[in-house]
């Protein structure tokens, strides 16, 4: 944490006006400590951003009290977001966009010059590896950067050459109090698996791996530099109004390529695109290639790739149902942006995990979503129930009908109706199986 100072000293200047996301956890307590012991040197001004996220969990409304009493005792501004709902999509990213537009509204109101996140060494290191793991963009597989420069501001992450073990020291060395949040443990998400698991072999092989990979990410970003700026001068020659022209397109370099579908991809989805992996990429390519002359594809977000001849146009389908039929297999990111994975373990019996004996289905195993007539043998009760009249009795509506996933096997058996149904055929941990699926509504990955 010295170097944290040292940098943070030589960062800022007199009057400096900075905004910090608290958390009330040990890495965003011990970024904010920092800061506090910078504020009467440099004298800056420091406002804290929480965010108490209200999902429920034990200990939020605690944490944002100890926030704001840390604030009154420090003689910083606090500021607070509390998020009164959300929508029935991907929290995570819902939860993410709230936070940095509430982080931005507090940059315009007070003119701060840096937003400051507590994001640390081992945070870098678990993000390359899921993205490694997933598929991503090469500046994806870099992580993220220690500076974002943004219109007006910037962001900052000066613990990203830090450890949370010596995070944690520091903490302990100033008798500073913070919280940990119990869903950080659990194995269900997969970056705790990631942080569990992996992250301590790594430092077993390297205590400093994270600095490893903080040069493996600023090597990443350095060359994504070079190849955007090479695939910009190409863009305008082969994609205009939405169309790509597919012989001027095929003359380029793979890499050339893969970066203009990325940075088209990135204009279509405002820059998130944690909805897309390997898979779409491929089929999109898939798509490029083929020789039919009209034909199309799905992708999430209701973005609708279409060929025709030698164009491949990128347009927003506005059709109430989009019909898909896609073979299981281990990671299945759908077109409505729900997400069915093979997973390894849970405890869980609730209907986001089926487990399945391959022997009492026809495989492969397909997910798609509902066609008129569909039927189910629910778990628990006697003969077959129409799923849309489940559907109808669990208060989906009509379009969320027609886009859920379904998973069914060979013989066009519905087996699960993710989150909601499970056939007889799923089976109880004590059971034997051989399969056990996890469902994300709206696609929380991570």
């Amino acid at each position: 944490m010295k170097e944290v100072l040292k940098n943070l000293n030589n960062l800022l200047f007199e009057n400096d006006t900075v905004v910090v996301a608290v958390s009330a956890g040990p890495d965003s307590m011990a970024l904010f400590d920092a800061l506090i012991e910078l504020k009467e040197q440099k004298n800056i001004n420091i406002i804290c951003a929480h965010v108490n996220h209200n999902t429920g969990r034990i200990g939020q409304k605690e944490e944002e009290e100890y926030v704001r009493e840390y604030c009154k005792k420090n003689n910083v501004i606090f500021e607070l977001l509390t998020i009164d709902n959300y929508s029935n999509g991907n929290f995570e990213e819902e939860a993410r966009t709230k936070r940095y537009e509430f982080f931005e509204q507090l940059i315009k109101k007070y003119n701060a010059k840096y937003l400051f996140t507590a994001h640390h060494g081992d945070d870098l290191i678990e993000t390359i590896l899921m993205r490694i793991v997933r598929g991503s963009t090469l500046k994806g597989y870099s992580g993220f950067s220690k500076i974002v420069e943004k219109e007006n501001y910037k962001i900052v992450r000066p613990l990203i050459e830090t450890t949370k073990e010596e995070i944690i020291d520091y903490l302990n060395s100033k008798n500073i109090k913070y919280f940990i949040d119990n869903t950080n443990l659990e194995d269900d998400h997969t970056r705790n698996r990631y942080r569990k698991y992996l992250l301590p072999k790594l430092k077993e092989e390297d205590k400093n791996v994270h600095l490893k990979f903080n040069k493996f990410s600023r090597l990443l970003l350095e060359y994504d530099k070079y190849i955007t700026n090479e695939s910009k001068k190409c863009l305008e020659e082969v994609y205009q109004n939405n169309k790509l022209d597919i012989s001027k397109f095929n003359e380029l370099d793979y890499v050339i390529k893969l970066n203009i579908i990325y940075d088209i991809l990135e204009k279509k989805y405002n820059a998130d695109l944690v909805n897309i992996n390997d898979n779409h990429i491929n089929l999109i390519f898939d798509l490029i290639k083929s020789d039919k002359k009209n034909t199309f594809i799905d992708l999430p977000g209701n973005i609708k790739l279409i060929k025709k001849y030698n164009v491949l146009e990128f347009s927003v389908d506005n059709n109430n149902t989009i019909d898909y039929c896609i073979e299981l297999c281990n990671e299945n990111i759908l077109p409505n942006s729900d997400k069915i994975e093979i997973i390894d373990n849970t405890d869980s019996d609730s209907n986001y995990i089926c487990r399945i004996n391959n022997a009492d289905v026809k495989l492969p195993l397909y997910i798609r979503n509902r066609k008129e007539g569909d039927k189910i043998s629910v778990k628990g009760l006697n003969g077959s129930k129409k799923v849309k009249d489940i559907f109808i009795n669990s208060k989906i509506i009509k379009k969320e009908r027609d886009e859920w996933p379904l998973l069914v096997d060979s013989n066009n058996n519905v087996i699960w109706i993710p989150g909601i149904k499970k056939s007889k055929i799923d089976k109880t941990k004590e059971e034997k199986y051989d399969i056990i699926l996890k469902y994300y509504k709206g696609g929380n990955h991570e």
